[in-house]
């Protein structure tokens, strides 16, 4: 399979649609990532994918959850040779997914996410969404759910794209699609109606960088949902996380949620608030058989899960829109 093949149904909405200009560039980027993916793990997953049973979709959930089922049984023989394959994608991080019968029970509930994300935001029906960072993909298919026209993700991690496209071969043919990129190579292309980011601000350098690559890829009134760990604090005030966060090493700055809206502001955006403030549960984050690694229960102080094992503030996550003016 060639890069065009494994993106060319991408193209072609993007042919028929507002973001056409995006071919100036992206063929030639997929092009250059194929090249440099085959030298991994990719070609094998690849194989793997291809290996899946066509089983016809006859009852697809994506308002409720991401539920694939057929009228015809699937038997107990398919469900373990789907699973089996499926397993050989693991770690899967972000779910849950239903597919017939077999549950993957990720290491987040991504569905607990979006049930506080979605009263927040503006319609989808219709609209162009962009997800930067999107991990496997979960939610481009509940922003499908809701009516998006087309859902665009993007992360440059292949075990994700891989997990993606196994999921994609139990729903069919629907205008969602991963792309292997980053936001930092993506052309200014003021476009998409929603651009959502979830997760991903406080793995950043330059949080600032990311914000407006974030406001560039936004037509004028779009809507930014971003969802980001925060501490409690007024609008000077931001954690710089020292060599760990929690355990993980990519952890840079961690503001409140009024220095948040501050920094947003000084970058154009418009009516910014703050929708949501959640402290990331250990039911809402933990291993399973799907992700067999240590989770948030073991980053966090054994006798005070109020703090993370090196003393920081545990996890708490808020959910910020604004609108680009």
């Amino acid at each position: 399979m060639s890069a065009h093949a494994l993106f060319s149904a991408a193209y072609q909405d993007l042919l028929q649609g507002p973001l056409a200009h995006w071919l100036n560039t992206l063929p030639q980027q997929m092009d250059d990532w194929y090249r440099n993916a085959l030298h991994g793990e990719f070609k094998k997953w690849q194989k793997l994918v291809d290996k899946l049973p066509a089983i016809e979709a006859d009852n697809i959930d994506l308002l409720n959850s991401v539920t694939v089922n057929s009228n015809a049984p699937v038997s107990e023989y398919q469900q373990k040779h789907i699973e089996g394959l499926l397993k050989q994608f693991m770690p899967w991080r972000k779910g849950p997914f239903h597919i017939h019968g077999i549950h993957i029970d990720t290491e987040w509930r991504s569905d607990w996410k979006w049930d506080r994300v979605k009263p927040h935001i503006a319609p989808l029906a219709g609209k162009q969404v962009l997800d930067v960072g999107c991990g496997s993909g979960y939610h481009l298919w509940r922003m499908r759910g809701e009516g998006a026209a087309n859902v665009y993700g993007i992360d440059p991690t292949q075990l994700f794209l891989i997990q993606f496209l196994a999921t994609k071969h139990f729903i069919g043919d629907a205008p969602v699609h991963l792309l292997p990129l980053g936001i930092e190579q993506m052309q200014p292309l003021k476009a998409f109606d929603t651009v959502f980011s979830m997760g991903v601000l406080y793995h950043r350098k330059d949080p600032m960088l990311f914000l407006q690559q974030l406001k560039d890829q936004l037509k004028p009134g779009g809507q930014l949902v971003l969802e980001t760990l925060v501490v409690d604090g007024d609008e000077n005030t931001v954690l710089m996380a020292g060599e760990r966060y929690a355990q993980m090493r990519n952890v840079w700055f961690l503001p409140s949620c009024e220095a948040l809206k501050v920094w947003l502001t000084r970058l154009g955006f418009v009516d910014c608030k703050t929708v949501d403030v959640s402290v990331t549960s250990i039911e809402e984050q933990r291993a399973t058989p799907w992700m067999t690694n240590h989770s948030l229960v073991d980053f966090l102080d054994s006798n005070d899960h109020s703090k993370t094992i090196e003393g920081y503030p545990a996890p708490t996550r808020a959910v910020i829109t604004a609108t680009k003016r």
